[in-house]
């Protein structure tokens, strides 16, 4: 575009969306063409590409996470914003598309830690999130507008950052008859809440805890899998679930408190895992039995949080599901068993493959940002109001906006 968020009338523009979630095994990349339309953008999928992270990267990006070096997430910063590039150049030429018909890329990054909970520094409460993978490497390397760092814009509002999901599953899944319930089981599980209707503002959403990030954590733990995670949730659904500990790990606090809120792997990461694992060790439990109540641990803290918060304010008639839980058999026929009286379906379903709908949430949210629109709902964060979110690096074809 010549001048950011200025499409020529009539036209759509095609945005990347780079996205790699709190499992941090590579990057999802999707390419969407998206037309104005009012208040709610027709988004169409292009291309989609996965690009896993090489091998080693993962480790350094958890253990940085966990408490790395200045040094270390410097470099990944840098690091990560090659490999975010590279992605964008495989999902355009997987599209047949050359990187100069590219209008913008949005890039949502690597979280390394997320606080959204204030804490008191001098006069401020101060909350704090920290995502990396440099954007002005991915507009050097692409030459493309490249929109990055959206959450902290919403935390400097008083919002919690996070989820950013529920505008665009408005835009693509709320229903004129049908209330429905986004579930996206990611590392965090979140939900955004689609009364019937079309209305943006009636939007809510929030995160319930965790998704996959414990299983894959006690997995590589426990040397369970050769591949890190559980496959389809075999090995969960050979273990039995323990009740008493099930009850222990409900009692979370994150579980019962009530939304606005958002959450990561410095409340569900390693530390919970391990302390799990010497609770199994004292009372003589086996790993797969671990497995099978940390499974049930995330069914029940989804549930938990339906049941509280979401069914008594909205007629709910199905449950949209999208991420990589979603190929976690034993989560999802916990699941559909715990919540009867909803359907519960997979966003391919709807004609949005599951595992591109985050990188497509971060090209919309870009889209929104160069159009001068706000990206958050106040609602769903908790901000004091909407804003226009993220940093804008410059590309080759940039010419601001001050330009004759």
């Amino acid at each position: 575009m010549g001048g950011v968020g200025r499409p020529a009338r009539g036209t759509g523009v095609k945005i990347i969306g780079l996205m790699s979630g709190t499992s941090a095994d590579g990057v999802d990349a999707a390419l969407v063409e998206i037309q104005p339309q009012g208040d709610r953008p027709a988004i169409r999928l292009l291309a989609f590409e996965v690009v896993p992270y090489p091998a080693g990267l993962r480790e350094r990006i958890l253990a940085a996470a966990s408490g790395g070096s200045t040094e270390e997430v410097c470099r990944l910063n840098a690091y990560l914003g090659e490999i975010f590039a590279e992605a964008a150049a495989a999902v355009a030429l997987r599209a047949a598309l050359p990187l100069a018909a590219v209008d913008l890329i949005g890039s949502h990054g690597q979280t390394i830690h997320h606080l959204p909970v204030p804490r008191r520094e001098g006069a401020h409460a101060v909350r704090s999130t920290l995502q990396i993978g440099e954007p002005a490497v991915i507009a050097e390397r692409t030459g493309v507008t490249t929109i990055a760092n959206f959450r902290p814009r919403d935390m400097a509002a008083g919002g919690e950052g996070a989820p950013l999901t529920p505008l665009v599953h408005a835009f693509l899944f709320a229903h004129p008859t049908r209330g429905r319930v986004i579930l996206n089981l990611g590392g965090i599980a979140n939900v955004t809440v689609l009364p019937a209707g079309m209305d943006a503002a009636a939007v809510t959403g929030f995160d319930t805890g965790p998704g996959n990030v414990l299983l894959d954590e006690f997995v590589r733990a426990a040397s369970l899998s050769a591949q890190g995670y559980d496959a389809d949730g075999r090995l969960a659904a050979s273990g039995t679930v323990v009740p008493e500990l099930l009850e222990e790990l409900l009692r979370h606090p994150f579980i019962r408190r009530p939304p606005p809120k958002s959450t990561g792997r410095e409340s569900f990461g390693p530390a919970v895992v391990a302390e799990f694992r010497a609770r199994l060790s004292e009372r003589g439990v086996g790993p797969l039995d671990g497995l099978a109540t940390l499974a049930a641990f995330t069914v029940q803290a989804i549930v938990e949080n339906l049941r509280a918060f979401v069914f008594p304010a909205a007629a709910i008639h199905e449950v949209v599901a999208m991420g990589g839980g979603t190929r976690n058999a034993t989560v999802m026929d916990g699941l559909r068993r715990a919540i009867p009286e909803c359907a519960v379906a997979v966003s391919d379903a709807l004609g949005v493959p599951e595992r591109a709908v985050e990188a497509m949430t971060f090209a919309t949210l870009a889209y929104l940002t160069a159009a001068g629109r706000s990206g958050n709902l106040p609602a769903v964060t908790g901000a004091v109001g909407g804003r226009v979110l993220g940093s804008i690096v410059p590309g080759r074809g940039f010419r601001g906006w001050l330009h004759g």
